[in-house]
């Protein structure tokens, strides 16, 4: 099988540079299923050509058979592997261009960011769906394409066509873009896998879906063809895509007729169980995850919220999601403030936690949850088990309750409370107010909180932003709730907004800032 990259902009050599391999050398990859062959065809100023040839072992590919493969089944023996693009494709594709796909080039560090103008080409790709579906996939995603059906055989045309496209895409993009693009929709298009889809799939569809994934009208098919039907592992990812922004899994994950879900065996079943297990827990629905910290809440929600049955439409929000927006005015805001300890109380599945620890600013860092699930899922999402040891030095995960003091929540610079205190139940109030301001006692606390104000710029939200959100304050009732707490523990504090200010209902998130008195 066959996949080529052709760079037609000024020097076109430069692709060798982006794909870090050398085009006056052939290299070769040995893959589990065969040997993965880069060369160039051509490679001249004007016009450059990388092709990538994946040689398979048809006695590799037998032994390598799925679980679902019987040892009878004739499939394992003739099939089209060897020949039509398909997922191993993909993850030789995925190996042989790792830092090229995380758009890394030390030597020209400035190639990466630049869209080129590309022709990718592929003799032979398996298309459930036909030319229609390679163009719904690609075409969103700025990409010309030419998708060709293949006769089943050029010498029997009155066989007819077979399931087979030659696909061509010519578009300015980034090249680890284009890769990534091609990692996950070739085997979208094949419609399966040759191995064994575990839960980390999920984490691979998130990194190499990261900036088009979330926005693509096709989101909910891609994910589920991508991860094998598994229906909780496309349930986990199309969440874990709400978390990118502010909308609801519901909004992500539109019915589709023809993606309707199979009819499952109680075999089908017992086989999945196992290593769905844990994508199963971390998919629980927003109510359900939000529920369960009733005292302490989980970070940040998605919003708006499905309320009612209806789908609430954000507007959309200049400079990126909120959710990212919000992440990044509390980092901002506690970098001007100097904190080097900084504690995120109710830290959820560790997005602020991990932010955090990308800085090496802050020496000391804490993320404290109600939920064990909550901090099991933050420490996968932070590979704590392959984090080196110096950055694993500076980090502390536990679990605790806001409404109950604790010695560990004490001794940070500041704290910070990110969409949390909605979810705690009004007359648990004090106690929150107790425990961190009045036992921790941080020099400074962050707080986010949404302004319901705002709630009528999202289309078709009726409610509150999410199912599980207690309430959900004005600006003034924020402002009154805050001076309030700062004056009965010897804090001041200040208002910043969060998001684009509308002028007539303010900003979708407010952010209040509190500062310790010295003499206090």
């Amino acid at each position: 099988m066959l996949l080529t990259i052709t760079n037609t902009a000024r020097p076109a050599t430069d692709l060798g540079f982006l794909l870090h391999k050398h085009p006056e050398r052939v290299q070769e990859f040995r893959q589990s299923s065969g040997t993965a062959t880069v060369f160039y065809p051509e490679a001249g100023e004007e016009r450059c050509t990388a092709a990538l040839l994946l040689e398979i072992d048809p006695v590799a590919l037998a032994r390598a058979r799925g679980k679902g493969s019987p040892d009878f089944s004739l499939s394992q023996y003739v099939n089209d592997r060897p020949y039509a693009a398909s997922s191993l494709l993909a993850v030789a594709l995925g190996e042989v261009f790792r830092t090229a796909r995380a758009g890394r080039c030390a030597a020209r560090p400035e190639l990466p960011g630049r869209a080129l103008p590309l022709e990718l080409t592929l003799p032979a790709l398996p298309c459930r769906g036909g030319p229609d579906l390679a163009r719904r996939l690609f075409e969103p995603l700025g990409w010309e394409v030419e998708a060709r059906v293949l006769p089943l055989d050029e010498g029997f045309p009155e066989w007819g066509e077979s399931r087979y496209v030659r696909l061509a895409l010519r578009g300015t993009v980034r090249v680890a873009d284009a890769l990534n693009h091609l990692y996950v929709l070739l085997p979208v298009l094949d419609d399966g896998k040759h191995y064994w889809i575990a839960p980390d799939e999920v984490d691979k569809l998130i990194r190499a879906g990261e900036g088009w994934l979330r926005g693509h009208p096709e989101r909910g098919l891609i994910t589920r063809r991508y991860l094998g039907r598994r229906w909780s592992l496309a349930r986990t990812a199309l969440t874990r895509l709400a978390e990118l922004g502010d909308e609801t899994e519901e909004h992500l994950e539109p019915a589709l007729a023809e993606d309707a879900p199979p009819e499952a065996t109680a075999a089908d079943e017992a086989a999945a169980a196992e290593a769905e297990a844990a994508a199963s827990e971390a998919a629980e629905a927003p109510e359900a995850a939000e529920a369960r910290n009733e005292a302490a809440g989980a970070g940040e929600a998605g919003e708006p919220g499905a309320v009612g049955g209806e789908k609430a439409g954000a507007p959309e929000v200049k400079g990126g999601s909120l959710s990212v927006r919000r992440r990044e005015a509390v980092l901002g805001k506690l970098t001007e403030l100097g904190a080097a300890s900084v504690i995120d109380l109710g830290c959820g599945q560790g997005e602020l936690v991990g932010a955090l620890l990308s800085r090496p600013a802050f020496a000391r860092v804490a993320g404290m949850d109600v939920s064990p699930l909550a901090l099991t899922i933050a420490a996968r999402r932070l590979r704590l088990d392959r984090m080196p040891e110096a950055k694993r030095a500076r980090l502390t995960l536990f679990q605790g309750a806001l409404t109950y003091t604790d010695k560990r929540l004490s001794g940070y610079d500041a704290a910070v409370l990110m969409e949390v205190i909605e979810h705690v139940d009004p007359p648990r109030l004090a106690a929150l107010e107790r425990v961190v301001f009045g036992h921790a006692r941080p020099r400074h606390v962050v707080v986010t909180t949404p302004n319901v104000e705002y709630n009528v710029r999202y289309e078709f939200l009726t409610g509150l932003r999410h199912p599980d959100h207690r309430f959900e304050w004005t600006r003034a009732e924020f402002a009154a709730w805050a001076r309030r707490v700062a004056a009965e523990h010897g804090y001041a504090v200040a208002f910043e907004p969060v998001g684009d200010d509308d002028p007539e209902v303010g900003p979708p998130t407010q952010m209040g800032v509190f500062t310790r008195d010295q003499r206090s």
